[in-house]
């Protein structure tokens, strides 16, 4: 299944977190399929998504869409995320 990996940055994780949680239903509806949180153990305001997609196509679509933007700056993100665009290939032998 295809994923994005997202970091970025965000002003107050305590501000941010209830945002993104709101926005579950919006990404459901643009193809996500589950999505896992992940904060820096050296700065808890550094934020990494990775996020399963239905297809890769939707994602970026979504990742370039305004309802993201908009998200991203209600919730107080403070920096240009760094997105990337992911294929699963499995898990490694061994």
């Amino acid at each position: 299944m295809p994923a994005v990996l997202i970091r970025h940055k965000v002003g107050d994780y305590a501000a941010w977190a209830p945002v993104y949680g709101e926005d579950a239903v919006t990404r459901r509806a643009n193809g996500a399929r589950d999505d896992r949180l992940f904060r820096s153990a050296d700065d808890p305001n550094e934020v990494l998504l990775l996020i399963e997609w239905d297809d890769l196509e939707r994602a970026r679509l979504f990742a370039d869409s305004d309802d993201l933007r908009e998200s991203m700056n209600r919730a107080g993100v403070t920096d240009q995320p760094d997105i990337w665009f992911l294929e699963d290939v499995g898990r490694p032998a061994g």
